[in-house]
C-alpha cells in the first residue's frame, strides 16, 4: 500500500507551495489529503517580490480543494505531513486541532516538510521544536528562537524528521529530502 500525506492549509496558503508538493507527492504514487479548517476550495496566493519593494507582494493564484478539515483528520492515518507558507499558518496554527496534528507527528518521528512561514505554526507547539534546528522564512526568525529552536541561515536544513525550507525556490530540494525520508 502507498504511503498517506497529509498536507495542512487554509486559504492564503502560498500557490507554489503547495501546488508543488502535492502534485510531486502524487507523481510519487502517494496518497495525499489537503486539510484545512473546513473541507471547501482553498483560494491560495502567489507570493512574489518586486523591485523597489522592501517586502514580498501578494496576488490571489488559484483554487485547490481542500479534502478534509482539520477535525475529520486522524494523524495515525498518515505516513508524512507537509505544510506550505503563504499567510495561511499565521491563522490555521489557532484552529484547536491544528497543534495536536503537528505534534503528533514530531512525537512519532514521522517525517515532516515545512517551507517558509509554516515556522509560525511551531510557535504554538514550543514543546516540539525546543532544542531542534530549521530554516525558514526570515521574518519568522524570531518566533523560531522564541519557541525554543535554532534559526539556521540557508535555503534547506534538516534535523532528524524535520526538513525545512527557507522559501518557494528551495521546494525541489525541500521534497527530494522528504520524499527520502518518507521512504526510509
Amino acid at each position: 500500500m502507498g504511503k498517506k500525506v497529509l498536507i495542512l492549509a487554509g486559504d492564503a496558503v502560498e500557490a507554489l507551495e503547495i501546488f508543488y508538493p502535492y502534485y510531486r507527492c502524487l507523481e510519487a504514487g502517494y496518497d495525499v489529503t489537503i486539510a484545512a479548517p473546513s473541507a471547501k476550495k482553498l483560494q491560495t496566493v502567489l507570493h512574489d517580490f518586486v523591485d523597489g519593494v522592501d517586502t514580498y507582494i501578494e496576488r490571489p493564484a488559484y483554487g485547490l480543494e481542500a479534502h478534509a478539515s482539520f477535525a475529520d483528520v486522524d494523524p495515525t492515518h498518515f505516513d508524512g505531513l507537509i505544510i506550505p507558507g503563504g499567510r495561511a499558518p499565521e491563522y490555521i496554527r489557532l484552529n484547536e486541532h491544528v497543534p495536536p496534528l503537528v505534534s503528533h507527528f514530531f512525537e512519532t518521528n514521522k517525517p515532516i516538510a515545512a517551507v517558509c512561514h509554516a515556522a509560525q505554526i511551531f510557535a504554538t507547539i514550543p514543546e516540539v521544536l525546543k532544542g531542534r534546528e530549521l530554516t525558514a522564512y526570515i521574518a519568522c526568525k524570531p518566533e523560531v528562537q522564541v519557541a525554543g529552536a535554532t534559526y539556521i541561515d540557508a535555503n534547506l536544513h534538516t534535523d532528524g524528521n524535520l526538513v525545512s525550507g527557507h522559501a518557494w525556490p528551495d521546494l525541489p530540494g525541500l521534497m527530494r529530502a522528504f520524499i527520502q525520508k518518507l521512504e526510509g
